[in-house]
């Protein structure tokens, strides 16, 4: 019944399936044992992963088509970096994550659907993969705090094949700083990330429980005004 249920939605996005399954193989193998295994135990991670991108792959395409060219966009995701850096080697990414990812993107497309790719922390190497493999359309959750992932320097080298969404920190700005910090770095990001287009102002990941309320209406405020 997802007919049904986006009826009277129709001026809203509407997300339709998606991946994330080196998150779920974490789950199954612990976070270190995982990480080993990309290393220790390519033949493991090829199986699961195998498994866990077909179940998204077909869960995709069953939503796909009931909705039948109501799909905004799909989320094809993985958390990749940290606060410096990638977790784990471009090469690894590139041998277990890609061609999957590059799967879900083609059906995506297929089906009329933009790519809506979450990759936390500084992803900055693995960027470029991206957009020319996978083919992604839009960039999540823009934590430029970390190092490498400063607005600037992402809207030069990619503004012109990506739409940024998110880059209102909540690491400090948003749970911490004051309105008008909030205020300040949601008119950087409209000058920086939306210069000329392409960036939709939302949250950099979820809004964490110790933010105060005056900075959440702030943010959507100084968005509305500006």
């Amino acid at each position: 019944n997802l007919d049904e249920q986006v009826e009277g939605w129709e001026d809203y996005p509407v997300a339709g399936g998606g991946s994330e399954p080196f998150l779920v193989y974490k789950d199954l193998r612990g976070d270190a044992q995982a990480m080993l295994d990309l290393a220790e135990n390519p033949e493991i991670v090829e199986y699961c992963l195998g498994v866990l991108f077909e179940l998204a792959y077909q869960g995709t395409l069953r939503r796909l088509e009931a909705l039948k060219g109501q799909v905004t966009y799909i989320y094809v995701a993985e958390d990749m970096g940290g606060q410096t850096n990638l977790m784990f080697s471009p090469r690894h990414i590139r041998q277990f994550l890609l061609p999957g990812m590059k799967r879900m993107a083609e059906l995506g497309h297929s089906a009329g659907a933009a790519i809506f790719h979450h990759n936390d922390g500084n992803c900055l190497k693995i960027i470029p993969d991206m957009i020319e493999t996978v083919k992604i359309d839009l960039l999540n959750p823009i934590q430029w705090r970390s190092a490498g992932m400063e607005r600037e320097n992402l809207k030069r080298l990619f503004g012109d094949r990506l739409v940024f969404h998110g880059a209102v920190d909540n690491q400090y700005t948003l749970p911490f700083g004051t309105v008008a910090e909030v205020r300040q770095e949601v008119l950087d990001n409209l000058r920086i990330l939306g210069a000329g287009g392409g960036y939709i102002l939302a949250p950099c990941h979820n809004i964490q429980p110790v933010t105060p309320m005056e900075n959440i209406v702030a943010l959507y405020e100084t968005g509305y005004e500006a």
